[in-house]
């Protein structure tokens, strides 16, 4: 076990966190959240999506977004573009960091985005060849890594494949996301040992759902196998429209509680975070997920 001695934390909390709210989160709040976040000392950070509103109406104010949020030297403001069309539309905002996502299973590739595996990864190729001449980052994402709501559970072998064609593609770093969160620290582990034979292991991320409370625990696991960049979003947000039952990404503030009492340096401010927590879940009209948002309250606000 070799732990990493710092972590490179991605906050998912302004897209992955908000894309399945019920109601319509003004654009202003979107855009204090990032501004927020970023004082917290958050330097990657998941600012919007470039998708069509039909499907995601949420995102549907992804250009007011880039153009209202305020761009500080150093922090990678990544948004999510699916096709060429999303990342025209990107660069047109002045995106510098995109990101694309496939899915291990092709029952979820299909409800997901509307093609198959293979296809994905034919249309993702321009975007990627595009954000390359461009000099523009890519991320990339593989969904249900270890299970899928339609499929059950995912063989580590399927999600390394992928895993790979990304990596084949050009991404910089691919996110394994536990979509569902299913997983649990032995089936993470097998899953990231299966992607470290295809892809160097500096290059993948994990990226942990809490349905079942297994979130911090499976974040953990992927620690104790090197991988040092996370995915969290803020007060626990989140949630995926094409995944039913699917609850919200481990939050931020308890990866940062949790790394800042193993000696594992993040540069992220909990107090702040645990501020921005409870801000953002008083605009929500309901509490934070996360525990330590909870539990530090009365010592943050």
């Amino acid at each position: 076990m070799a732990l990493p001695d710092k972590i490179t934390l991605w906050e998912a909390g302004p897209r992955d966190g908000l894309q399945n709210e019920p109601g319509v989160v003004p654009t202003e709040v979107k855009v204090e959240l990032i501004d927020r976040l970023v004082d917290c000392g958050i330097t990657h950070i998941e600012a919007t999506s470039f998708v069509s509103p039909k499907w995601v109406p949420q995102m549907g104010d992804h250009e007011a977004v880039m153009a209202q949020m305020k761009r500080r030297p150093g922090v990678i403001y990544q948004v999510l573009t699916p096709n060429m069309k999303g990342y025209e539309g990107a660069r047109a905002a002045g995106a510098e960091a995109i990101g694309v996502f496939a899915a291990a299973s092709e029952s979820f590739s299909r409800k997901n985005i509307n093609c198959s595996i293979e296809e994905s990864i034919e249309r993702f190729r321009p975007v990627v060849e595009a954000a390359r001449r461009d000099g523009v980052k890519v991320r990339g994402f593989v969904s249900v890594v270890v299970g899928c709501p339609f499929e059950g559970d995912i063989a580590p072998e399927q999600t390394a494949k992928v895993t790979k064609q990304l990596y084949d593609l050009g991404c910089d770093d691919i996110g394994l996301g536990d979509t569902i969160g299913v997983g649990t620290p032995t089936k993470v582990k097998r899953m990231i040992e299966a992607c470290a034979k295809m892809v160097p292991l500096d290059k993948l991320g994990g990226h942990f759902h809490d349905t079942y409370g297994q979130a911090l625990a499976n974040t953990l696991a992927a620690l104790e196998c090197g991988i040092a960049r996370h995915d969290a979003s803020v007060a626990g947000l989140g949630g995926c429209p094409y995944a039913p039952g699917a609850t919200g990404n481990v939050a931020t503030e308890d990866v940062v509680y949790m790394l800042d009492g193993m000696g594992i340096e993040t540069g992220i401010d909990l107090k702040k975070l645990v501020q921005t927590a409870w801000w953002i879940s008083d605009r929500l009209g309901r509490p934070p997920a996360s525990r330590v948002a909870r539990a530090l309250k009365s010592k943050c606000m």
